[in-house]
């Protein structure tokens, strides 16, 4: 059986960047602060994340300086759901693998799982108890930093985003499963309902929504009022989708994904890349359309969350081995997708995993197979092709680097890749 040859290309994606990322936010932010009921010497809480934002330090930071010298007092709260696993020891784990700590944004930075109830939603569902995190109800004023992408297991909108903060990271362990239990069809309008009536029920002063272009730059820093948020969050959507990177082809029959993380994506590989939901009750996507779909490794940044490897056909023994499956457990047990935990078929090594992928795909002639390697996927600029998809690369946005060669393995196994 003829072997399979890659090639290495490059794509082109539009990628506009803010020059001046802390200048831009301090503009928003006093704006912000301008326009608001603030006194003097005002607390005012920050939203820290889990979720990865390029120049989240930097954004964060600056926040902190211009809150500070418009003289207030500013500090960061975790707000990321049951990620960190829920706990205060968690989240500050969490938040530091990102560089989020109290030296670096120069503010205190509490992490804890306390939330307080607020009431209950009104429309467009009626009756959800609201609760968010206790130091967001200590505080005189509250800044929601986020930023705003297509979400990977719903679409709507509102997905990854202002709202989603205010529904569910600031609901931490807690909060976030009430949001999830009405199933992931419902999430629209529960986000919807649980983040409206935390803008009615706490101080909230506005948001700084984020959005990153396909190099994970930044590409756009908006401040919206709290009034603003879930009418112009849907435009700043819109515009996320238009920067976000794809695969240049939309068929294959193996993806092969070096490593996947929560730091890639909140489902370790972005299903809008691979084309999988594995949720019930959710239809899968048309496109891309992926016949057997591995995954290899698992990053360090994850911290044995391997959410979404469940997504994959096939794995190694090398990532199952650092798997934390309370973390990943819980994070997929609150989210609703327990198949997201579950773990593929696992082989040796990648010599033993492509040899298990050819023998369930039983192709004629191994230099027919539809091949795609990437590093992870969120960073696609760069990624590998079988030889036999060259004829189907849009001119102009994908070009070849290099010559092609014969797909070999080193002699622990391991694929050999030009770079």
């Amino acid at each position: 059986m003829d072997g399979i040859r890659l090639i290495r290309v490059h794509q082109h994606f539009e990628a506009p960047t803010v020059s001046d990322v802390a200048g831009q936010v301090r503009s928003e932010v006093e704006q912000l602060l301008g326009s608001s009921w603030l006194g003097p010497g005002s607390r005012i809480g920050i939203t820290a994340g889990s979720r990865g934002i390029n120049d989240a330090v930097e954004v964060y930071r600056a926040a902190v300086e211009t809150i500070r010298e418009a003289g207030h007092e500013p500090f960061l709260f975790a707000a990321m759901g049951s990620h960190g696993r829920g706990t205060a020891e968690g989240q500050r784990d969490l938040l530091r693998s990102l560089d989020v700590t109290e030296e670096k944004v120069r503010a205190a930075v509490l992490c804890s799982d306390d939330v307080v109830e607020l009431g209950e939603s009104e429309e467009p569902l009626v009756g959800l108890p609201v609760q968010v995190a206790r130091e967001a109800t200590e505080a005189d004023g509250v800044i929601v930093i986020n930023r705003v992408k297509p979400h990977t297991s719903f679409h709507g909108p509102y997905e990854s985003g202002l709202m989603k903060m205010l529904a569910v990271g600031m609901g931490r362990a807690k909060g976030a499963p009430m949001v999830h239990q009405l199933g992931w069809d419902s999430m629209v309008e529960t986000v919807l309902s649980i983040g409206g009536a935390v803008l009615e029920k706490l101080p909230v002063v506005g948001g700084l929504a984020i959005i990153e272009n396909a190099r994970e730059e930044t590409a756009l820093v908006k401040g919206l009022a709290a009034a603003e948020i879930p009418e112009e969050e849907k435009h700043l959507l819109d515009l996320a989708r238009d920067y976000m990177p794809s695969l240049p082809v939309k068929r294959l029959d193996l993806c092969v994904v070096r490593e996947m993380g929560k730091n890639y994506s909140g489902t370790g590989m972005d299903t809008n890349i691979i084309g999988r939901l594995r949720l019930q009750g959710m239809p899968e996507p048309a496109e891309p359309a992926i016949r057997c779909l591995a995954a290899l490794d698992l990053s360090e940044a994850s911290h044995g969350n391997a959410t979404g490897v469940g997504l994959a056909d096939f794995v190694t023994e090398r990532l199952v081995e650092k798997i934390d499956r309370e973390a990943t457990y819980l994070n997929c047990l609150t989210s609703g997708g327990p198949i997201r935990a579950a773990i593929p078929m696992t082989l040796p090594g990648e010599e033993a995993l492509f040899a298990a992928v050819w023998q369930a795909l039983k192709p004629e002639r191994l230099d027919q197979v539809r091949v795609a390697v990437v590093d992870n996927t969120l960073h696609l600029e760069q990624l590998w092709l079988s030889e036999n998809l060259l004829g189907e690369l849009e001119n102009g946005k994908v070009e070849t680097v290099g010559d092609s060669f014969q797909l070999m393995f080193d002699a622990q196994g391991k694929m050999l890749l030009d770079s």
